[in-house]
């Protein structure tokens, strides 16, 4: 188990000579900065302090230990993280399956009768697709900061029962106008899914275990798409058997919103707002719990809203290539996602087999996402291992544009290719959790990082042109474009990482440098930080 009791403690001597700032200084050291330069007049207490105050709330947690480090060793350590997997992975899992299920039901739906029943014409369809990003743009920046203000476990649960209830809303509309509201107001509900479930990693989970996680609930888009193909399928053929009391679009809605509407309930219960209120770990192991995130030099919460942090995410270069390559990168996956069953229906098969033929696609994204997430922390490089799933999708969208139209099978085969597109993507999202330090700075980033998976998302379905149909070739022209800038985008990403590794390298190296104790909770910016390493 963890030793917690045989620890060297500082020393307890009195400094009554010393200033009650320059005491408080020692009890809460700041990186790089010691008393004897306060002593000598170098550095302003005020200026140094202001640092502690504004701490991380794993700091909290540690004060009764008066200085104490905590050592975990191998076996409490794979014990805890047992238990935090099976804790929190399932049940973050089936949400963010469900979070993609509840946005692809529109591209079900929409072959199941929804075009019909409520008079679609021209882009109306594309259109839809694109009013929810407008829901989740309009609200991304206001989430970010409530996930940081508000209790963390709590506002999401409040965020998932809404979403699910606003769907199953959407089985009671009539027309246009009342599709177009329901879909902006699932996107606002949803904005704070992906930002929060990064928060969640980097609060639980150290940044070797980082990338594997992010993996393992992003799959279940995948998952999301086997489960929703199959049934929409299912209840399509049903109420063509044998006729349903509504219309099977409305069926879909209902099911896939009240299910959602439940988990939220369950994730209230199940999920805590941080180690420190975690109902299922007991209170020493709660401490263990945070001092095994120690190494990530982040911290597991701060409320404090920092200007300075903002500051220095506008001006990261590692901060735009992140929004550069979400918006670049979801240009296509807007299209593809609201148009998907279209394409399968182009390719020469029914609107019912459009439903069944799309789910492959969805496990070649969990195997992709998967391996790419596995190898990428076994090996320490992420970014390169993810690319080999682009690629792959840039093979699939070459073949259904240069393959003939009457090769049905050809063109499905590189359809499911595609999939595998959202391994870089997913790498990046962990990179937020792993590589951007600062709590306000960390949520910055991620609000402009989903901002800008938003626009690419409302861009998307406009490059599919109803008039091209079967073809869309200015949609799938635009995806290549796209995918190859993305390719460039992560070497670029993977070089300055290793860039400002080699800095900080130095920096520690330098003569006189000293690492100082408790700075892993002081709440520091990568930047700031001499000790912050960028994952690969």
């Amino acid at each position: 188990m963890a030793d917690t009791k045989s620890i060297e403690t500082p020393s307890d001597r009195r400094d009554s000579d010393k200033t009650a700032s320059e005491r408080d200084v020692e009890k809460e050291p700041i990186p790089g900065i010691s008393a004897d330069a306060i002593r000598a007049g170098e550095v302003q207490p005020e200026k140094v302090l202001k640092h502690a105050v504004d701490a991380d709330e794993a700091l909290k947690a540690f004060a009764q230990y008066g200085g104490q480090v905590i050592h975990i060793d191998e076996e409490t350590n794979r014990r805890l993280l047992r238990t935090i997997d099976w804790h929190l992975m399932p049940i973050m899992c089936v949400v963010y399956g469900l979070n993609f299920l509840d946005k692809t039901t529109l591209s079900y739906a929409s072959i199941m009768g929804l075009r019909e029943d409520l008079n679609l014409s021209g882009q109306d369809y594309s259109w839809l697709g694109s009013l929810f990003y407008f829901g989740y743009l309009a609200w991304e920046f206001p989430t970010n900061r409530l996930l940081q203000y508000l209790p963390l476990g709590k506002y999401s649960a409040f965020n998932i029962i809404m979403w699910g209830t606003v769907l199953a809303c959407f089985a009671a509309v009539e027309n246009y106008a009342g599709a177009i509201a329901i879909r902006f107001f699932l996107g606002l509900f949803e904005a704070a899914v992906t930002p929060g479930f990064a928060l969640f990693t980097s609060q639980w989970y150290t940044k070797k275990e980082q990338g594997t996680r992010t993996a393992i609930w992003f799959s279940f888009n995948g998952w999301a798409q086997i489960f929703g193909g199959l049934v929409a399928y299912g209840i399509a053929v049903g109420s063509a058997k044998h006729g349903s009391a509504i219309a099977p679009w409305k069926i879909v809605f209902l099911v896939t919103g009240l299910l959602t509407a439940a988990m939220g309930v369950i994730f209230l219960w199940a999920v805590p707002d941080n180690q420190m209120n975690c109902r299922w770990l007991n209170k020493e192991d709660r401490i263990l719990a945070i001092e095994r995130i120690r190494i990530n030099q982040q911290g597991v919460g701060n409320k404090h809203w920092k200007f300075y942090q903002v500051k220095e995410a506008l001006k990261d270069p590692l901060t735009w290539a992140f929004v550069f390559y979400s918006l670049v990168a979801d240009i296509p996956n807007g299209g593809i996602t609201n148009f998907f069953s279209q394409l399968i229906v182009g390719f020469g098969f029914t609107p019912e087999q459009s439903l069944l033929y799309g789910t492959p696609g969805g496990a070649v994204e969990v195997i992709s996402l998967l391996l790419c997430g596995y190898l990428g922390d076994r090996f320490g490089h992420r970014l390169l291992i993810s690319t080999s799933g682009l690629l792959t999708a840039l093979l699939g969208i070459i073949l259904i544009v240069a393959l003939p139209l009457e090769n049905d099978g050809g063109r499905l085969a590189g359809f499911y290719l595609t999939m595998a597109a959202a391994t870089p993507f997913v790498a990046l999202l962990s990179l937020i959790s792993s590589n951007v330090a600062g709590y306000t700075k960390k949520t910055t980033v991620a609000a402009m990082y989903l901002v800008a998976y938003c626009v690419g998302n409302i861009i998307g379905p406009q490059t599919f042109r109803a008039d091209e149909a079967p073809r869309y070739v200015s949609g799938e022209v635009t995806i290549i474009v796209c995918w190859s800038l993305c390719v460039l985008d992560i070497v670029f990403i993977w070089w300055y990482c290793r860039h400002m590794n080699r800095k900080k390298e130095a920096i520690r190296n330098a003569p006189g440098y000293v690492k100082l104790e408790n700075q892993e909770w002081l709440d520091l910016t990568d930047r700031e930080n001499p000790e912050f390493v960028y994952t690969l």
